[in-house]
């Protein structure tokens, strides 16, 4: 077989394996390589080659070789829980600060089972044990979970779509974990892991620096959100996609349909009356990351308002950039219209300050095409009845309100908090909700293809990473724009997009994983969803419009 590797092209012998032809570049790299993509498509390192193609190694700074990294220590956890404690049921729930919070539901967590489970994960890693990956038939699979009485991995019996069932085995450990693995223990060198809340923080290193653990950041705002729902979503009984599916098939998915908006009608209607409650709110700030749903909430939450005798006045910071030549760059060079800079504050600020004082305000239209601001004459006093609501990237950030009193400011964090487990050890990022949900809004409104979308996935989370996430806890209140549902309608929307993206395009391996994660779920049907639903503003026929 012929494979390029670096620009240059390598002749191997068909059915050799990755880690046998890269074996002396491995053990000598300080990149500590993990895996690989092939293709296009991400591969162990004990992947067999039996076919011409192109080949990369992958490590800890790659977002796959990240994922692979963070599954094998989960992994590790698991293993190490299941030898000491046996019983533990243990829950793999969030990703916060480059650490995975777990919860065990029918045990007290100590800080000796912490330290017990931390010196045995590292004599696991010690022993460089070899991580098998196991096929069976599902016949076979049938007698195998009948004779252990487990559930790990169980759901893939239920997928149509997979001919087999795959298991990990380290030892006689198994487990089912979605995705590519290490393909040995010894590979997850650097980890810690911390008794945190009711729960244990399993903390690994960043991409930036893939060599040693960084500082924990405390998210305690965003902790409250997620257990909030998390809690609300076990009174539903669908923590996991199993159970969801077993809504549909069992003809009870309309109810969770209902019981899911109406909790997310109850915490807006809370958010206002929280507004209402504090007198001097002038102006209420949005903010979230990208397909997060705050132009639905945005209007959801101005009814609420409006049931409290309080009129919205939206007022766009789009229409306040500053002229085209004083737009600052990036560091290539190109317009950075992301950046706070390139907001014109001091206008932005006067113009709040006096419609804040009840002065009547000329309020500029900002023209994309000349790259300029026009004032046509549109002026505007509040009313004594009327709130300023403000939508955008950088409203958590008070740089964009500098002149404006903290006391007539209110601001909200918005975004898909996935609380929706594959299973108990495999969860659904809430990034990888929020990119389906923009493949398929792109897709019906802006007639961007999937692959477009993934292309310029990387850019949007650059800046959202920049500008959003490190105001979050800075919020006066957080709102989980999540539906537990959602992924079942989506799927119907999003996989044929998916699979439109074939192995000549980087992108490939992203698709194929989130199309295989998608056909996990039943498709529900869209028709049972209220047009007033957050997932409107992606599927269409929102009341609120596109």
């Amino acid at each position: 077989m012929k494979i390029e590797y670096n620009g240059k092209l390598l002749e191997i012998e068909k059915g050799t394996k990755v880690i046998d032809i890269f074996k002396n570049e491995i053990e000598q790299s300080d990149r500590d390589i993990i895996g690989c993509r092939f293709n296009n498509e991400v591969k162990s390192l004990d992947y067999e080659i039996n076919k011409d193609g192109v080949i990369e190694l992958i490590d800890g700074t790659n977002k796959d070789g990240k994922r692979i990294y963070t599954r094998g220590l989960a992994y590790i956890m698991s293993k190490a829980f299941a030898e000491l404690y046996k019983e533990a049921l243990i829950t793999v729930n969030y990703q916060i600060s480059n650490s995975i919070l777990c919860e065990i539901d029918n045990m007290e967590i100590t800080d000796e089972m912490v330290e017990n489970v931390k010196k045995r994960m590292q004599e696991i890693v010690d022993k460089d044990l070899k991580i098998t990956k196991v096929m069976m038939s599902k016949e076979d699979a049938e007698v195998f979970y009948k004779k252990e009485k487990t559930l790990r991995g169980r759901l893939q019996l239920d997928n149509e779509e997979k001919p087999e069932v795959m298991l990990y085995y380290c030892e006689d450990y198994y487990n089912y974990f979605y995705g590519v693995m290490p393909i040995s223990t010894g590979y997850i060198k650097i980890f810690d892991i911390l008794k945190y809340g009711r729960g244990i923080i399993l903390r690994y290193p960043s991409r930036q620096n893939p060599h040693k653990l960084g500082p924990f950041v405390e998210k305690p705002k965003m902790l409250k959100t997620l257990d909030e729902y998390a809690d609300l979503h076990r009174v539903l009984d669908v923590s996991t996609v199993y159970k969801l599916n077993k809504k549909v098939k069992d003809d009870e998915i309309k109810t969770t349909i209902l019981v899911d908006e109406a909790l997310h009608e109850k915490k807006i209607a809370n958010i206002a009356d929280d507004i209402v409650s504090r007198k001097n709110v002038k102006v209420i700030l949005i903010a979230g990351p990208s397909s997060s749903g705050k132009t639905t909430f945005a209007q959801r939450l101005g009814i609420q308002l409006r049931v409290n005798g309080i009129k919205p006045f939206t007022l766009s910071v789009d229409n306040y950039f500053v002229e085209r030549e004083q737009t600052p760059r990036d560091k290539n060079g190109k317009y950075d219209f992301e950046s706070i800079n390139a907001i014109d504050l001091e206008l932005f600020n006067s113009n709040l300050k006096g419609l804040i004082n009840g002065e009547e305000v000329e309020l500029p239209t900002f023209d994309f095409i000349t790259g300029s601001k026009k004032f046509n004459g549109n002026k505007k006093r509040m009313k004594s009845d009327e709130i300023l609501v403000i939508e955008g990237i950088h409203c958590l950030n008070d740089k964009l309100t500098a002149y404006i009193p903290k006391e007539v400011k209110y601001k909200i964090y918005i975004s898909a908090l996935t609380v929706l487990n594959i299973d108990y050890f495999n969860r659904i990022s809430t990034t990888d909700t929020r990119l389906i949900r923009r493949i398929v809004r792109d897709y019906n409104y802006r007639g961007y293809s999937a692959l477009h979308t993934l292309e310029m996935w990387p850019s949007v989370t650059r800046g959202e990473n920049a500008n959003i996430f490190p105001f979050q806890e800075t919020a006066d209140a957080m709102f989980n724009t999540s539906l537990v549902y959602e992924l079942g309608v989506l799927r119907n929307y999003a996989m044929p997009l998916l699979a439109e993206i074939d192995n000549t395009h980087r992108e490939y391996s992203e698709a194929k994983r989130l199309y295989r994660m998608l056909r996990y779920f039943e498709p529900i049907d869209p028709k049972y969803i209220p047009n007033q639903s957050l997932l409107r503003e992606f599927i269409g026929e929102s009341i609120f419009g596109a």
